[in-house]
This record gives C-alpha cells, structure tokens and sequence, in this order.
C-alpha cells in the first residue's frame, strides 16, 4: 500500500506556531519596543509558523481524500433528512448498546491519541488505498480556547496542530479523531466528524467504540432538542443511560459562566458564518448533518 508521510515539524514544538504568531508582537513591543529587534522577533515567529505550514501543505499535496459520494453513495453536506421518530429510535438503540457495554476511561491522553491515530489511520487507508501518516501529539493548550470558550478543541488546519481544551471522559477519543481528521487535510466539520465516527465505531476497540456511540447520542439529543440546554438535560434524563456514563453528558451543554456567556454567542456566530462562508452548513453540520448522514447511509446498507 502507497504510504504518505505528513511531518506535521510544529506539533513537536513546545508552543503552538499559531500563540506564538499572535502573542509575538505584544512581547517584541514589550521586550525591544520600536526596535529592529522587535522586528526580528516577529519575523521569526512568522517564519517558524509559515515554515512549518509550508512545509506540511506541500506534502499534503500528494494526499488522497476519500470520495464520500463514491464510497458512501450521499453527499455529507447534502443527506437527507432523519424524522424525529427516527432519531428516537436511534437514540433508544444507542442506550442500550451502550448500558450493556460500559467501559470506564484510564487510558492516559498520549496512548489514547496513539491509539486513535491508529486505527484512524488504518481506516482512512482502507476507503483510499493510500497510509496517511501524520503526528499524534496533542497540546493542553491553544490561544483558540480564549477566542472560542464553547469548544472542546481545536486544529490549526495549516500547521496540524491539535490542542483538546478539557478533560472531556468517554467523548476524548471522538474529539481527537476529529481533531486528527482536520490535520489529515479534512477541514470541513461534518466530514470530520462522519469520518471519527466511522474509524471509531468500526475499530474494535470497546473504549472507541463506546466514544463514538456517546458523541451520536449526544448529537440526536442536541437536535431533538432544538439546541436548548435545559431540553437536552430533560431528554437525557429519560433514556435511561446508566449513570457513569450520563454524568459524563452533562458538561457537554452547561449553563455557560461569565466569560463565555459574553463571548460565546458573538464566536458562535461569526464561526457559523465562517463554515457558510466556506462551503458548509454551519454548526449544524456538527450535530443535524452528522447524524443525518449515518442515519442514511444506514438506511442504504
């Protein structure tokens, strides 16, 4: 099989390329003030943070994405649209598959990002004939966590630089999927997440598969829900999940504090805007259109 390596040189930097450009003309101000030296700390940051896109863009050249039309018959922006009953049912099929197979989180976050890397990888090659190898590091910490306080993670999708915000229990190995997809080259949000379901669910791996199962059933409630956090706490109390797993729901959809209450609704907007603008639906592709398109393609099999 055809092996492609993406380097993905800033993942391995103790700080994100992306802080580093954003934070280096407030600390060359500091340090140099109106300085030539100011000025070369600044270039160097840009530096290190093209050069490292640059150099990972260029490999990515060579990449093969998968054709989801051709290989799953529908268009992932595009699905048809699941019924309330059929999103019910879903749900109710998801409770007990996961009641039944509980499996508690303890594997530390790096073998997990391996781990899920793995079989993300071995997925991506089977739909494309081509081994995609890219880094499986993951930072703590990205300056994205200020600017969007609702999100569990994020990607630098020019650097590959993956950060996961939060302790996020049985939703971890769906997040760095979907986290690891963007940095294979996969930018739009549905496509990452149908792909993180799909190499998760597929994986044989019990605490994999329990987390893409989780990240489903959330995103039927949330829809069901009509996005209404008191709704989905409803809805969820009325499945039935086994507590160890509903608890760890609950921090997915909180009461937002200060911060976020302030911020959160104005990067919600422009980020939606921004995913329009780019050719998606908006953050409905993240819960509507994601379980839209495995509902169909269900239905087709």
């Amino acid at each position: 099989m055809e092996r492609l390596r993406i380097p993905n040189l800033a993942t391995y930097l103790p700080i994100a390329p992306s802080d580093l450009l954003l934070t280096a003309p407030i600390a060359a101000r500091v340090l140099f003030g109106a300085t030539p030296a100011g000025r070369v700390v600044q270039a160097a940051a840009f530096g290190v943070y093209a050069g490292s896109a640059a150099i990972d863009w260029a490999a990515r050249a060579d990449a093969k994405r998968v054709d989801f039309e051709a290989t799953f018959g529908i268009d992932p922006l595009s699905p048809p649209d699941a019924s309330e009953e059929d999103r019910r049912e879903d749900i109710a099929r998801l409770v007990e598959t996961l009641d039944a197979g509980y499996q508690p989180m303890r594997i530390p976050r790096k073998e997990l990002a391996e781990e899920v890397d793995r079989h993300l990888t071995e997925f991506l090659a089977e739909l494309t004939g081509q081994r995609l190898e890219t880094s499986a590091q993951v930072r703590q910490f990205m300056l994205a966590q200020m600017i969007f306080p609702f999100a569990l993670g994020a990607a630098d999708p020019l650097t590959g630089d993956v950060a996961i915000f939060k302790s996020v229990g049985v939703f971890e190995p769906h997040v760095i999927a979907h986290e690891f997809c963007h940095r294979k080259g996969y930018l739009k949000e549905v496509e990452a997440q149908v792909l993180a379901y799909l190499a998760l669910a597929g994986s044989g791996d019990p605490v994999l598969e329990q987390s893409a199962y989780c990240e489903r059933l959330d995103r039927q409630l949330w829809v069901l829900a009509d996005r209404d956090t008191a709704k989905y706490n409803e809805l969820l109390s009325e499945t039935g999940l086994r507590e160890e797993l509903r608890s760890g729901f609950e921090f997915r959809h909180p009461t937002e504090q200060t911060y976020a209450r302030l911020v959160g609704p104005f990067m919600k907007g422009a980020y939606d805007a921004r995913m329009k603008l780019t050719g998606q639906n908006g953050l409905s592709d993240y819960d509507e259109g994601f379980t839209n398109f495995l509902l169909a393609i269900e239905r087709e099999t």
